[in-house]
């Protein structure tokens, strides 16, 4: 049995390391393609870009990871049943239970492993991710001046060149405007010819420009008496230094990002959680409370309180002057409208807090069900597999397709179920593994009994004894 297990554990392990590497790489390439705007013309160093894929994969492995147990879990399987290994095996008393028995531990063994990942790594890894996103995100498009065009890359600063020479240094019939002092094109620089470097440190950027001249309208143009409206100077050479700083990749602080839900560890959701649940009932008791100290407003009335307190009945007001009782709705009315006004404000505070509530327990319990999901799919590939006894790639990856986006389409229902209040977030996130575990029963138990469920031969037949009965039916009516 050793030698068996050891063999159908080789057969599983390649297809599941393959099939993980190659789920990794497509999930990545759909979250590159999401953000390829933030990414491209900015002259991102390679290791930067290294760094950004490296998180985001690290933050998909938990998705990849069951949907590379399902598929290879068919695909050995499959393969077994088309080669008749499965036959050979149950020939030698070998059952498919116990063919799936080492597999199964296997597959528990990943999914604590993925639990363990999903609870201590993913957190880190959504937390550097988001940081580097929002340090791309706000870093200016790269440095690249072209010839006969306005560059605005620079704050309060325009540049347009006429033309650049092969060495991309040299440069001819230079513009520069200065916005500073936001009056529009009233500050300009030109020049006929001139140089454009980096400075040694990469830091600055330098214009060595020659035989041109400088023109100001800007001084104090806001009054009338100003004896020079106008400033022009020429120049033989002049110097200007452009700072480079802002488009270089600076790492944003981290604590910025760390209260979200993804970049907490299951100790820290449950803390945040039961946090967020006395905030909420604190928020819902002050609003019990000022609804309740707002029926005091006969205090305020223009009346003797002393009389008030004891003969605070309706019969007793009605029998107040007219000017009282006129005093006294009016001062109701007031008071409604106010506490009205309070109520409706409290009932959206405490909305909004449930909401920021709900994404927290959805996380929580997330951790769960995507471990839980590489068990599942493996007592849905394995069975499955048995069954359908067709191995390759073609088969198997349409199902586990079918599969996985059937799981993540509920899975995705039931969080935003979760996510408005509209179920609990244990329901909604424990959806779709309800739906899965019967799926897992049924199959397995198929598997074992040796079922022809997934035979073609088998509705081959039943369509043939169906359409033979169609006939009989027709003929007798004739």
């Amino acid at each position: 049995m050793k030698i068996a297990y050891r063999y159908i554990i080789r057969n599983f392990v390649g297809p599941l390391v393959l099939t993980f590497f190659v789920a990794v790489f497509i999930l990545l390439m759909q979250f590159l393609w999401k953000y390829v705007d933030d990414l491209v013309g900015k002259g991102l160093e390679i290791h930067i870009l290294l760094e950004f894929m490296f998180y985001a994969a690290g933050t998909l492995m938990n998705m990849a990871l069951p949907l590379a147990v399902l598929l290879a879990s068919l695909m050995t399987f499959g393969n077994m049943g088309e080669r008749l290994e499965v036959v050979a095996f149950k020939s030698a008393g070998v059952s498919i239970s116990k063919m799936m028995t080492p597999l199964a531990i296997l597959a528990v063994l990943i999914t604590i492993f993925a639990f363990w990942y999903s609870d201590k790594v993913i957190p880190v890894a959504n937390l550097k991710l988001r940081t580097l996103i929002y340090s791309v995100q706000e870093q200016k498009p790269a440095l690249n001046i072209e010839s006969g065009v306005f560059y605005n890359g620079f704050d309060d600063i325009t540049i347009r060149i006429g033309s650049k020479k092969s060495d991309n240094q040299t440069i001819e019939d230079v513009l520069i405007y200065d916005h500073s002092r936001h009056q529009g094109n009233v500050t300009m620089t030109y020049a006929k010819s001139g140089k454009m470097i980096m400075t040694d440190d990469e830091k600055s950027l330098l214009f060595i420009l020659k035989d041109g001249y400088f023109w100001d309208e800007s001084v104090n143009m806001d009054s009338h008496t100003a004896s020079m409206p106008l400033s022009r100077a020429t120049f033989k050479e002049q110097y200007k230094r452009f700072d480079l700083s802002s488009f270089e990749l600076t790492a944003e602080d981290e604590e910025f990002f760390a209260s979200s839900q993804q970049t907490m560890p299951l100790r820290m959701l449950a803390e945040k959680i039961d946090t967020m649940e006395v905030q909420v009932q604190n928020a819902q008791r002050d609003v019990s409370r000022g609804f309740i100290g707002s029926f005091y407003y006969f205090s305020n009335l223009v009346v003797d309180r002393d009389t008030l307190k004891s003969t605070m009945r309706v019969d007793t007001l009605l029998n107040l002057t007219k000017e009282h009782r006129v005093a006294a709705f009016a001062n109701a009315k007031v008071n409604a409208e106010s506490m009205a006004t309070s109520v409706k404000f409290a009932k959206e505070d405490v909305y909004y807090r449930n909401l920021s509530m709900y994404s927290y327990q959805v996380e929580y319990y997330n951790k769960f069900t995507f471990s839980l999901a590489c068990l599942l799919f493996f007592f849905i590939g394995a069975p499955l597999g048995s069954i359908i006894r067709k191995g390759g790639i073609g088969i198997p990856l349409v199902i586990t397709v079918a599969f996985f986006t059937f799981y993540f389409m509920l899975s995705a229902f039931g969080k935003n179920l979760a996510k408005t209040g509209q179920v609990s977030a244990f329901v909604g996130v424990w959806l779709a593994t309800f739906v899965l575990i019967p799926i897992c029963v049924v199959l397995t138990y198929k598997a074992t009994v040796d079922s022809s469920i997934m035979s073609a031969e088998t509705y081959i037949k039943l369509f043939k004894k169906v359409q033979t009965k169609i006939s009989s039916i027709f003929k007798l009516k004739k």
